[in-house]
């Protein structure tokens, strides 16, 4: 049980400061803890990156005025000629917009902290934005933690 509160709270500060890595953090719990509570982490950890991007869709949607949410949504970098194709195109057909989420959150490319801000700037609804941000985040981490316990199961002792 503290594992996963513990997973959660990981995962939500990860979600808001891009240094703290989740997956590292679940990969460590690989060896301490059993399988069922790999799983009850690994949702844990998609509904705190789920809560720690909703301030960067939020600020995407203008409803959120923290100078430092804004500072790191708009710094510029490699990707801000591509958001504003991949903006024009969520804007024109939503779905795909859905789709650039689910692959962004499941796999971060493109960044997903990037695309969350998009998602708000889009006006994609936030249950929407929670839903697949959940759906996907949760079973990026089942693989994080559940490949390598399965692996450690079938190497030889």
């Amino acid at each position: 049980m503290i594992e996963t509160g513990l997973a959660l709270l990981v995962a939500t500060v990860s979600g808001l400061v891009p240094l703290i890595n989740i997956e590292l953090y679940l990969v460590g719990a690989v060896v301490a803890v059993d399988d069922g509570a790999l799983v009850a982490m690994a949702v844990a950890a998609g509904l705190g990156q789920t809560l720690g991007k909703l301030p960067y869709y939020y600020v995407g949607r203008g409803s959120l005025e923290i100078p430092w949410f804004k500072r790191r949504a708009r710094t510029p970098g490699k990707w801000t000629a591509r958001a504003e194709t991949w903006r024009a195109r969520a804007e024109a057909r939503p779905v795909w917009g859905m789709g650039l989420l689910a692959v962004s959150s499941l796999v971060s490319v493109p960044p997903f902290m990037v695309v969350s801000v998009l998602a708000g700037v889009v006006r994609m609804g936030p249950v929407a934005f929670c839903t697949i941000t959940f759906l996907t985040r949760t079973a990026r981490f089942l693989v994080v933690v559940l490949a390598p316990a399965w692996a450690l199961s079938v190497l030889p002792a």
